[in-house]
């Protein structure tokens, strides 16, 4: 009966694992899967201010202001006529 008690022990039956699993796929349904960072990304934050700017297609996209401060200014000042060329239409 020793040698039983033993085995039994260290051994992990079919039924012993069957609620291990029915719990870690119970876990996402609820909640205990969710990570607060993934909220935080998706959320937009309320204090952002954005502002609209031109595509060279001509549509109007809005941009946080903040990505417009740290972008890269390949030409300042440019004329009317290459702000027209830049988008494709002609005068």
């Amino acid at each position: 009966m020793t040698k039983k008690t033993e085995k039994k022990g260290t051994q992990i039956s079919r039924r012993g694992i069957l609620p291990i699993l029915g719990g870690t796929l119970l876990l996402p349904m609820l909640g205990f899967g969710k990570s607060s960072i993934a909220d935080e990304i998706l959320l937009p934050e309320e204090n952002e201010e954005y502002q609209t700017l031109l595509k060279p297609d001509g549509t109007a996209v809005r941009v946080k202001v903040s990505t417009v401060k740290n972008s890269k200014v390949i030409q300042k000042n440019i004329s009317n006529e290459s702000f027209l060329n830049w988008l494709g239409r002609k005068l």
